[in-house]
Order: structure tokens, then C-alpha cells, then sequence
């Protein structure tokens, strides 16, 4: 076990932002040129390119969490803004951002996810520490 954990110690560092912005383009986080997700939401098993295996990748909730709150912290001053500045009635002003809230939500949910495995490899997290 100790082996295991210095020769992951002594291994290069790998960069972080890159790793983040191949996963927020959706990519594999090594190479950058293959799928990372086979769904809206599913993790592929393997990049079809470099053959990184993404089974023991956990993203679990973390998505959402910062969905809802870069969201939030988005639409609530907008929303104040707008509610003080031009009054729209009450019907237009739920419509306009219940679709912008969702629809940002939806955008935000996959890269975001993305950006979480790709820290996690970048950072040799769970089982990306062991020659991948």
C-alpha cells in the first residue's frame, strides 16, 4: 500500500486546467480528442482515442450542486433587476426566467460534469491515480 502511494506521489503532475476545459467540452481529459460522455448525463465506459477508463470516475452529485448555484447566483439578481427596472407582469416575468432558468440548468449540467472528472483525473482522484 505504501508502494502504491509513492509511486503515485512521485508521478508528473498533471495539468489542471486543461484537464478541466477538455472536460468541459465534453472531451477526454488526457487526450482531448475523445467522447466523454455517451449520453446527456452517462459516462462512456473508455475513451474510444487513448482508452482512459472512466468506470471508477465519481461525479455523483457535485453537477448539480454547482448548477444550482451558479444558476441561482445568475437568475436572482437578474430577476431583481428586471422586476425593479421595468415591472413586467407577473405571468411574463415566471415564463421568461423559468425557461432561461431551465434552460441554463441544462446547458450548465453535462460541462460541468465534464469539469468534475476532469479535475478528478488531473489530481490522480480515485482510481485515475494508477497508470492513467
Amino acid at each position: 500500500m505504501q508502494t502504491e502511494q509513492a509511486t503515485i506521489a512521485n508521478e508528473v503532475q498533471r495539468p489542471v486546467r486543461p484537464a478541466l476545459m477538455r472536460g468541459w467540452k465534453r472531451k477526454c481529459p488526457r487526450c482531448g480528442n475523445g467522447r466523454l460522455l455517451k449520453g446527456y448525463l452517462k459516462l462512456a465506459d473508455a475513451c474510444p482515442v487513448c482508452k482512459l477508463d472512466y468506470t471508477h470516475a465519481r461525479a455523483d452529485d457535485g453537477p448539480a450542486y454547482l448548477t444550482i448555484l451558479l444558476v441561482g447566483h445568475l437568475m436572482a439578481p437578474l430577476l431583481h433587476i428586471v422586476f425593479v427596472h421595468w415591472r413586467p407582469e407577473p405571468l411574463v416575468l415566471f415564463t421568461i426566467f423559468a425557461v432561461g432558468c431551465v434552460g441554463l440548468s441544462l446547458y450548465l449540467l453535462p460541462r460541468l460534469k465534464g469539469a468534475i472528472v476532469g479535475f478528478q483525473w488531473a489530481r490522480s482522484m480515485g482510481g485515475f491515480g494508477r497508470a492513467g
